[in-house]
C-alpha cells in the first residue's frame, strides 16, 4: 500500500499543472496537486510551477496563504523545485512590468533579455529574438563543473537540451546557487538554481 504521492505540485491557478504531474507520473513520481497551505506544509516535496506573469503570480501565491507556506517549507530544508516562472518566483525581485517582491528564498532579482539581443562581439546574434521559445542547452557552471554532483541533473549531460520559454532570466546574487546556464545570443544566464 502507497503511503501517498511523494510530491505535492503547487496550485495557485497560476501554472502548468496537470504538464508537470504528468512529466512526473512520466519518470515514476507519484504527485498530488492542492492549493492548500496546510497540503504545502505537509508535503514531504513541492514543485512549484509557473506560467504568466511574475507579479499576478506573487499575489495569487500571497492571497491563498502559499507564500507564507513555501517560506516555512523551504526553511524546513526538504526539497523544492521551481520550473519556469515557478523559479523565478524563488528569488528576491522582478523587473518583469515593474519591479514585484519574490519569494527571497534566494537572493537576486529576475530580469528581461535586451531586446534585441546582442552578443559579445557587439552583432545580434542567431535566435536574438525575446521572447526564446524552443530547445537550447544546459550545462554547469563553467567555475563548479561538479555541481550536479549529487543534484537532480546528476547524471544528465552536460549540454542537455531543455524547452525554453520565456523573456526574462534569473539573476542569483551569488553563483554558489547557480546550478545550470544557458547562452541565449550571447547572454549567459542563469537557468537552474541549487
Amino acid at each position: 500500500m502507497s503511503a501517498g504521492p511523494s510530491v505535492l505540485v503547487v496550485d495557485y491557478a497560476l501554472g502548468n499543472l496537470e504538464s508537470v504531474r504528468l512529466a512526473l507520473a512520466h519518470v515514476g513520481v507519484e504527485a498530488a496537486t492542492s492549493g492548500d497551505a496546510a497540503a504545502v506544509a505537509d508535503a514531504a516535496a513541492l514543485v512549484l510551477p509557473g506560467v504568466g506573469a511574475f507579479g499576478d503570480a506573487m499575489r495569487a501565491l500571497e492571497e491563498r496563504g502559499l507564500a507564507r507556506a513555501l517560506h516555512d517549507f523551504a526553511a524546513s530544508g526538504r526539497p523544492l523545485l521551481g520550473i519556469c516562472l515557478g523559479m523565478q518566483l524563488l528569488l528576491g525581485e522582478s523587473e518583469e512590468f515593474g519591479r514585484h517582491e519574490g519569494l527571497g528564498l534566494v537572493a537576486g532579482r529576475v530580469r528581461r533579455f535586451p531586446s534585441p539581443v546582442l552578443g559579445p562581439d557587439g552583432r545580434y546574434g542567431p535566435g536574438a529574438k525575446v521572447p526564446q521559445v524552443g530547445w537550447n542547452r544546459i550545462a554547469p557552471p563553467d567555475d563548479r563543473r561538479d555541481a550536479w554532483r549529487g543534484s537532480l541533473l546528476d547524471g544528465v549531460a552536460p549540454g542537455a537540451h531543455v524547452y525554453f520559454m520565456h523573456s526574462y532570466y534569473a539573476e542569483p546574487a551569488s553563483r554558489d546557487v547557480v546550478l545550470c546556464e544557458t547562452d541565449y545570443a550571447g547572454v549567459r544566464f542563469c537557468s537552474g538554481l541549487a
